[in-house]
């Protein structure tokens, strides 16, 4: 029996959970997918075999997927198996492999670092930000699995293009001013006409600051304003600076800031001062 959750989707990408129940030595039939897509395995181990190879898939080692390619599955060991299953649209898989890229290798190693990355991008997935979080992780999450698997595949940040100050300074600007694209690393890295991996490195190394974490003390800011002029309503608070639901602004709040939204409204009351 085969179960899947989302955990994130984006017109780009999505990631999913996927509970396989399945019990079987032998090879189930050929399955034909459209998508590229990088699978790692949570807990279990089975066999996939594509390309006319057989390889056995399990914490440890993941397995990248491409368009039209045939491939089989073989459950030998009981108590099923649990995987992240992340999907990628050809366009960013041209952005993370590079044109017209196919791997040469379809088993990664997962080292523990990988197996971190991993992790933080399933912690991301919870926070609700899948614009900013989600992305940022998964990209980091990207670089490390293709790059062991297509040769020649572009290292996060390695492109031409304007300094990093400028490039902070404008990203900055844009999400200053609430321009649509900084609502989204992806389209925010194609505002400025650069990689989404060298917007994310550049932002940490020029401010010491990861790029969500910059976007959430702007939001955070905000929020502050709003409240201090006497915003009641946390839904419409939580719409309008587009968290995605009144629940992450309050998390994201706390986690900033120590208090919740309600808290620090009374914190900012006249007769508390």
């Amino acid at each position: 029996m085969l179960t899947s959750t989302v955990l994130a989707t984006q017109p780009d990408f999505s990631i999913t959970a996927v509970s396989c129940r399945d019990d079987h030595t032998r090879w189930s039939q050929a399955e034909v997918r459209e998508d590229y897509r990088v699978v790692l395995v949570r807990r279990g181990r089975f066999r996939r075999r594509a390309a006319g190879a057989p390889a056995e898939v399990d914490p440890t080692v993941a397995y990248l997927g491409v368009p039209g390619e045939e491939e089989r599955f073989a459950h030998p060991v009981s108590g099923g198996d649990v995987c992240t299953s992340i999907s990628l649209t050809p366009a960013l898989w041209r952005v993370v492999a590079g044109e017209d890229a196919r791997p040469a290798r379809h088993s990664v190693y997962v080292d523990a670092r990988l197996d971190l990355a991993h992790r933080r991008v399933l912690a991301s997935a919870r926070t609700g930000d899948v614009d900013h979080a989600v992305t940022e992780e998964f990209l980091g999450l990207l670089s490390a699995t293709v790059g062991q698997a297509v040769d020649g595949a572009i290292p996060p940040g390695v492109r031409p293009g304007r300094d990093e100050a400028t490039l902070v300074a404008a990203a900055r600007h844009a999400i200053g001013e609430a321009h649509p694209a900084s609502e989204g690393l992806l389209p925010l890295a194609e505002l400025l006409g650069v990689s989404p991996y060298r917007l994310s490195r550049s932002f940490t190394r020029e401010l010491g600051v990861s790029l969500t974490r910059y976007r959430n003390r702007v939001r955070v800011g905000r929020a502050l304003d709003r409240l201090d002029a006497g915003e009641d309503s946390l839904a419409n608070l939580a719409a309008d600076l587009h968290f995605s639901d009144q629940a992450h602004l309050c998390r994201t709040m706390r986690q900033y800031l120590g208090h919740t939204p309600t808290a620090l409204r009374q914190l900012l009351a006249p007769e508390s001062l």
